[in-house]
């Protein structure tokens, strides 16, 4: 478990400092948050096992509320180490340099090489003879398909953070 909730709910248990999670939870999550992290300090003075399911609890309530707050399903806790993809680790390091240059041309790469392969796959399909079905729905699939995929990457692009996609990581 190795993502930032995670993270900063480890460190606000180390420190005893509620305020370090805090931001991770939507403001009408908070009292939930501040109960589970009472119980779980009180749970830790009872022992090493318990100290290790305290801490998984809070972990997973800490998970669980900041899911909520996107409007997202809670899945679970992760395991570390899992692969996130290429994106993740680009942004973390933008934001750690103060610069978005590397993330802005990942991306920027990224749509433009996806754009040609599909736009390419359309037009290789187009000319089709009339009346072979199953070279239309060949077509058709990769064009339909170019116009949502544009749609909905557009879409991403445009939303405020956590309205697109509840796909990230949080562990």
């Amino acid at each position: 478990m190795d993502g930032p909730v995670v993270m900063a709910a480890r460190q606000a248990l180390e420190t005893e400092d509620i305020t370090l999670i805090l931001p991770y939870v939507k403001e009408d999550a908070s009292a939930a948050l501040n109960s589970a992290f009472e119980k779980t300090l009180r749970a830790r003075k009872a022992g090493p096992a318990a100290r290790q399911v305290a801490d998984l609890y809070f972990f997973e309530t800490a998970v669980r509320l900041h899911r909520a707050g996107e409007g997202a399903a809670y899945t679970g806790l992760k395991p570390a180490g899992l692969d996130e993809g290429p994106v993740i680790p680009v942004a973390e390091r933008a934001i750690k340099t103060g610069s978005a240059d590397e993330l802005t041309r990942m991306l920027k790469d990224t749509v433009e090489q996806e754009v040609r392969h599909r736009f390419d796959r359309v037009k290789d399909l187009q000319n089709y003879r009339s009346g072979d079905i199953v070279k239309a729905r060949e077509y058709v699939e990769a064009m339909l398909g170019l116009e949502v995929w544009s749609h909905q990457l557009y879409q991403a692009m445009k939303a405020a953070p956590h309205e697109s996609s509840h796909e990230h990581r949080h562990v």
